[in-house]
């Protein structure tokens, strides 16, 4: 019926209907409810209440006396409430047909309450239309349609209309605080720096800077853009202080990670005799977690328990994520212990923790325990878990977090997805980690990227690549980790031609600048294929020095192609560069092994000795049957020691028999007639 109607410019005295004519406001509503449409999900769930529940019951033929009523407009602005609070857009729409035949469309409350409902269904057509046709406009007005389209929209159009009505606002009348307000979170929203100093200017102009309201959403608003003077000036602006102020003044601080700044302060505020309340020591907590500062966490923490904020959850929520982002899980726990109460967030965040930390065993224990006290997770505990159980190469338990995860829906959310796909890659199944990206309706850029990660990873260079030039395909523009995965894939694969390609593409097509990853992955392609004059050239060429990583991937391939010389001086950069690393001097070490240079073999053990203290063993594991089983170089402590070596000797003969001469253990290449020396 709303279609048929304009919104005002239909409205006059004639269009008013008798009273005997029409029927009750009341009985309309009702039985417009019981035929209307269940085209809209809430309709289903709700309707208007009876005139019985209203009133009591009533005769039929008092009813018509109540049309001009007080009571028909109390109804109506009860009804539109409800329609507004719970977005009940039918029921909006009746209502305001009923207003419109009983000639009440001038009163500009209930205008005002109809734009309320509109925008709350998210019916900017209506609102805009609604809106422009109002005759008589007052702050409420103004406010319910700026507030409507620029807060929590996403879609960068609709806030700038809300812009571009508070440039007609301010011709005819003065905003007020809610309306800057709502303005400046927009800006935040639309990332525009501008338009926030802009309308700092205004406030200024207005005099609304001395006012606490306006004050939190300016000093909030450079807090965001990390301008943390220009958020301390308008903190200083302030005539009188509330605690709001001192909080998001606070939280300033500490978001930049200013955490001196944010307890001066703090201090200041306990001087000016305002106590702190949760979000004050929320913000001070995470200000340690920010850090690193666990000394000064536990003073916090402590004062937190002296004037019991402890028992708040979100407090000790924080608490328990600054412990774990310190390193400290076993404090952390003992802090998620001693919660009373514990909501999904403090869940969430211990099991972060423990992810964090590649605790995937603890991790998924504690999820079951979760479960257990019917406390479900969200995608952010669920991509946690996935990703440390990835770490560990713990197939049984990604297998059992995808299958709760299809089971209970999450499977659209771009997090699981991506973390699926990086944590069967990470166990070995490229397969699965394919399935979980052909799952995904619309994936985006860390998709496509685990994908090619995955490719690479496990020497299928040439699908990596094909991947790549899909994501091409589909219009999505790359970043610096989706090139310098394809770039690993070339290198992985020796692919020389297409990764010089791909570099030149990153910098003359998408005005990417390398980093040392980059120029790594190339010096390793070249190195690879025996370019090893360029690839010197390159390094020698670079603007800043090369780093460790760079130089090591270079070693080796020095090593591969037996060059001692650039070795040599590759090496002398490294050794000055990490004196303390012994992954260094094995490296060099194998490399005079492997064209027989015992003496400098000798002289660089020598040398490792000497400079480090500890060589941390490399380690292998895989996972049979649920269990992980871990080995190290020349390792005899494992049960099933007998059997491993046994099938290692026939491995060997098989080797014999197809002409290898020699056998590559970690990376020293040694004889065969040496390997008994390594318990074979």
């Amino acid at each position: 019926m709303i279609s048929r109607c304009r919104f005002l410019s239909t409205f006059s005295a004639n269009s008013k209907p008798s009273s005997s004519a029409s029927p009750t406001p009341s009985a309309t509503l009702i039985g417009a409810a019981k035929n209307a449409p269940n085209d809209d999900p809430h309709r289903q769930s709700y309707s208007f209440p009876r005139p019985g529940r209203l009133g009591g019951s009533m005769p039929e033929t008092g009813l018509a006396h109540l049309v001009d009523s007080s009571s028909t407009l109390s109804f109506c602005f009860h009804a539109l409430k409800i329609s507004a609070k719970l977005g009940l857009l039918n029921g909006g729409k009746q209502l305001h047909a009923r207003v419109i035949k009983l000639g009440h469309c001038n009163l500009l409350s209930l205008q005002n309450q109809f734009l309320s409902v509109y925008v709350k269904c998210n019916e900017f057509n209506y609102v805009c239309k609604m809106f422009d046709e109002m005759p008589l406009k007052n702050v409420v007005s103004w406010n319910t349609l700026i507030c409507g389209v620029v807060q929590g929209n996403c879609k960068s159009a609709l806030v700038r209309l809300g812009f571009h009505y508070f440039g007609q606002m301010i011709k005819i009348m003065a905003p007020d605080c809610i309306t800057l307000n709502a303005l400046l979170r927009a800006s935040i929203e639309l990332s525009d720096l501008g338009i926030g100093r802009q309308l700092h200017c205004f406030i200024l102009k207005s005099g609304f800077n001395s006012r606490c309201f306006v004050g939190s959403a300016l000093v909030d608003s450079y807090a965001k853009f990390a301008l943390v003077d220009e958020a301390q000036s308008a903190f200083d602006e302030v005539f009188s202080i509330d605690l709001v102020l001192w909080n998001v003044m606070v939280s300033c601080y500490a978001l930049n990670g200013l955490q001196e700044k944010a307890f001066g302060v703090f201090k200041l505020m306990l001087l000016e005799g305002v106590k702190g309340d949760e979000f004050t020591f929320t913000s001070m907590i995470s200000s340690c977690s920010v850090s690193g500062s666990c000394r000064l966490g536990k003073q916090i923490h402590c004062l937190i328990i002296r004037l019991s904020f402890d028992l708040d959850v979100l407090v000790s929520s924080a608490v328990v994520d600054m412990y774990s982002k310190n390193e400290n899980i076993e404090d952390a726990r003992n802090a998620f212990n001693g919660m009373p109460i514990k909501n999904r967030v403090s869940w969430t965040t211990m099991i972060v923790g423990y992810g964090q930390h590649g605790d995937g065993k603890e991790a998924m224990r504690l999820l079951r325990e979760m479960i257990r006290v019917y406390t479900y997770p969200d995608e952010l505990a669920l991509a946690s878990i996935l990703s440390s159980c990835g770490n560990l190469s713990a197939s049984s338990e990604v297998v059992q977090v995808h299958a709760y995860v299809v089971e209970h829906g999450f499977e659209s959310f771009l997090s699981i997805a991506n973390a699926l796909i990086s944590s069967y890659s990470k166990c070995g199944s490229v397969g699965s980690a394919f399935q979980s990206f052909i799952s995904v309706a619309d994936p985006n850029i860390i998709s496509w990227t685990s994908l090619m990660g995955a490719y690479a990873f496990h020497g299928l260079s040439k699908k990596g690549i094909e991947v790549f030039e899909k994501m091409l395909s589909s219009h999505l523009r790359p970043d610096k980790v989706a090139f310098l995965a394809v770039l690993s894939a070339c290198a992985h694969g020796g692919f020389i031609l297409e990764g010089l390609h791909y570099f030149n593409l990153m910098i003359n097509v998408y005005q990417i600048m390398p980093d040392s990853e980059h120029y790594t992955c190339i010096i390793d392609i070249l190195g690879r294929a025996g370019f090893l004059d360029e690839a010197v050239d390159l390094l020698t060429s670079l603007l800043v020095e090369p780093r460790s990583n760079t130089l090591v991937a270079f070693l080796g391939a020095c090593k591969v192609h037996s060059n001692e010389g650039f070795a040599r001086w590759a090496s002398e950069k490294l050794f000055s560069m990490e004196p303390n690393e012994p992954g260094n001097y094995s490296l060099m070490s194998n490399m005079y092994a492997s064209v027989g240079n015992w003496f400098d073999v000798a002289r660089i053990r020598k040398m490792m000795r000497k400079m480090c203290d500890f060589k941390v063993p490399g380690c292998s594991w895989m996972e049979v049957a649920g269990k992980v089983h871990t080995f190290v170089s020349s390792d005899t402590t494992h049960p099933q020691t007998v059997q491993i070596y046994s099938m290692l000797d026939l491995l060997v003969r098989l080797m014999e028999d197809d002409g290898v001469s020699d056998m590559e253990f970690g990376n020293e290449l040694i004889p065969k007639e040496f390997v008994f020396l390594l318990g074979c």
